[in-house]
């Protein structure tokens, strides 16, 4: 498409974070929100009027017929991913498919099958590498200032407030974990050898709360992946997402967590988000609007995303799936 076009965006699933999507696409530039898609009217009206998208759909099958729209968004439940992603690169739409791409290596393979066959570009919204701490610490690794990697272990914990929303729907493993796993795949430039996992369930939702992975890869490395959706639901943290890197030559240590900022009011001390989804003064800024203006930026020169591959989306998947099976069965898994 030309460049000086506006991609005209729609956005299938408005959840919590499809509204996010679909608030930061409709604050941007050269991007205009042309569809909102759900399977609840009152929702989708919403969400519509409030951001005054004229074509509103309760079936996506109607949304990908529309010659109008250019991209995408999939935000819906994990579960649903597989479907939707495939009808809609069959339709020939651009798709930013939401993280994890799908529950299982088998579902992401036939996505990238359908991916493969498409006339769309396909990338999925691994949010954390277009973090800009994240993306200097791999060019410093890319640079060699830490020598090769021996070791990685990194948090990305959760107050249970949070967690008892997501947990009938996603395990902490699989919903944050993911992360973690895909930035050590990335930093490592390597592949999973063997994963052993264990979970714990404290709570009452479906999904167990926490979840700790251990990876060799086959650069001889070890990663260690923890995600805990079940810190008190006082904790001042949105996240506590950290990350260290050992190398035979130095060391990196991400911090994700702190905000920069600490908020102490009648209710206690709050970090909130500076840095993914913010709206200082009422308009979003963050990685997520990085994230969309350079899925936005391919599809208007046409080529295919190289910040994160399909394939590396999957690898991703699969140390998750494969920590699941490990936890569930006490075993080590090997690839």
């Amino acid at each position: 498409m030309s460049q000086s076009k506006a991609v005209r965006w729609g956005v299938i699933g408005l959840g919590w974070f499809g509204e996010v999507h679909a608030d930061n696409l409709a604050e941007m530039p050269d991007i205009e929100l042309a569809a909102l898609c759900t399977r609840r009217p009152d929702r989708l009206k919403e969400v519509a009027d409030r951001l005054n998208v004229s074509k509103r759909y309760t079936d996506y099958h109607e949304l990908l017929a529309d010659p109008d729209i250019d991209v995408v968004s999939i935000t819906t439940h994990i579960h649903d991913h597989r479907e939707i992603a495939i009808d809609a690169l069959r339709s020939g739409k651009h798709v930013l498919l939401e993280k994890p791409m799908a529950p299982t290596l088998a579902d992401c393979e036939l996505i990238l099958e359908a991916a493969a066959q498409s006339d769309g570009l396909f990338m999925v919204g691994h949010i954390c590498r277009f973090d800009p701490r994240v993306t200097i610490a791999k060019q410093a690794i890319e640079e060699g200032r830490i020598g090769n990697i021996i070791s990685m272990h990194a948090r990305r914990n959760l107050s249970k407030a949070i967690g008892e929303t997501v947990l009938d729907d996603i395990s902490a493993l699989m919903g944050d974990g993911i992360h973690d796993a895909d930035l050590m795949l990335w930093f490592g430039q390597a592949n999973v050898s063997t994963v052993y996992a264990q979970e714990v369930h404290p709570g009452k939702n479906k999904y167990p709360d926490a979840g700790w992975s251990i990876a060799r890869l086959d650069s001889g490395a070890v990663a260690v992946v923890e995600s805990v959706w079940h810190l008190p639901e006082s904790t001042p943290f949105t996240i506590d997402a950290r990350m260290e890197i050992i190398g035979t030559e130095g060391a990196l240590y991400i911090n994700c967590g702190e905000a920069g900022l600490a908020i102490h009011d009648a209710q206690g001390v709050k970090l909130p988000d500076t840095m993914y989804w913010p709206r200082p003064l009422g308009n979003y800024f963050g990685v997520l609007k990085e994230e969309l203006r350079y899925f936005a930026n391919c599809v208007r020169k046409g080529e295919p995303p190289q910040r994160i591959t399909p394939a590396e989306s999957a690898a991703a998947v699969a140390w998750m799936e494969a920590a699941t099976e490990s936890a569930r069965t006490g075993t080590v898994i090997t690839f």
